[in-house]
């Protein structure tokens, strides 16, 4: 069964690459209109992705955003009501990930990666809740929120502490909201999303960090990807293509009856 999303509007934060941008074209291939959100220096990199979707037929725009503001996620949404008149689905994907032993870790370490990770997706849910609301009116399926936390919330992992700190804690906040929302009859649907190691630029700048702690008794960048792939039950890393073909069915009406779920794409990870 394919999944249509015609008609609907979707907006997918840190989508100019990596797991973000398989997100955007493959909602956008599904049939819904994207905005394509990052940091502003990111614009061109953001651009192009517009661009491939427009190339395959799809409709899509770029809006600059750090997740962290408030006022340009004021901004952003000011946009989509006045292009959209609503919205179907947010995708809170972006956030930023720090690798380094507690005791030199500083509190404004704590504070900067809290700021994204924590701050950047309670903003996204709050000021996207009424443009949501719209259209969850007219949908008995409701409309979606999806909040891309981490195996890293479910489990403890050396090196990794104050990620797994706001990244549990993104995991919890979408359960809270998701019984909140039922309880208030909003028909929007929260769930989490939890990747194991994907193979982005960011599983390469983890993998060049922890080799030089010596983690896993790696030395290199190579041998700690080699460490990651073997520590993994399927033996691999995953694709951003299959982070996003999660993302399409919790964005789909397919789960309509889905909701303060934790969805685990991680190649049974955490099931160890």
């Amino acid at each position: 069964m394919s999944i249509d999303l015609s008609g609907k509007t979707a907006v997918v934060t840190g989508a100019a690459s990596g797991i973000g941008e398989s997100v955007a074209i493959t909602l956008a291939a599904a049939g819904a209109s994207v905005i394509v959100t990052d940091l502003a220096a990111q614009a061109a990199r953001g651009a192009e992705v517009v661009a491939r979707i427009t190339e395959l037929g799809g409709s899509a725009c770029f809006h600059a955003l750090d997740i962290s503001d408030e006022q340009q996620w004021v901004a952003v949404m000011s946009s989509v009501r006045e292009q959209h008149a609503g919205l179907d689905i947010l995708v809170n994907n972006a956030g930023v990930v720090l690798v380094k032993p507690i005791e030199e870790t500083s509190l404004d370490e704590l504070r900067w990666i809290s700021r994204i990770n924590i701050e950047g997706t309670f903003l996204g849910v709050k000021h996207s809740m009424p443009l949501l609301r719209v259209r969850a009116q007219t949908n008995p399926a409701g409309a979606s929120i999806i909040n891309f936390s981490s195996a890293m919330g479910i489990k403890g992992y050396p090196f990794g502490s104050l990620y797994s700190m706001t990244k549990g804690a993104i995991r919890a906040f979408s359960k809270s909201i998701a019984l909140e929302f039922a309880q208030l009859r909003y028909n929007i649907r929260v769930n989490s999303i939890h990747p194991g190691l994907v193979d982005t630029a960011m599983v390469g700048l983890e993998s060049e960090k922890l080799s030089a702690l010596g983690a896993m008794g790696t030395s290199t960048p190579e041998e700690m990807r080699r460490a990651f792939q073997n520590l993994n039950p399927l033996g691999r890393l995953g694709s951003p293509q299959e982070l996003a073909n999660a993302v399409l069915f919790l964005a789909s009406d397919l789960s309509s009856f889905i909701t303060g779920s934790e969805m685990t794409v991680d190649g049974g990870e955490t099931a160890q």
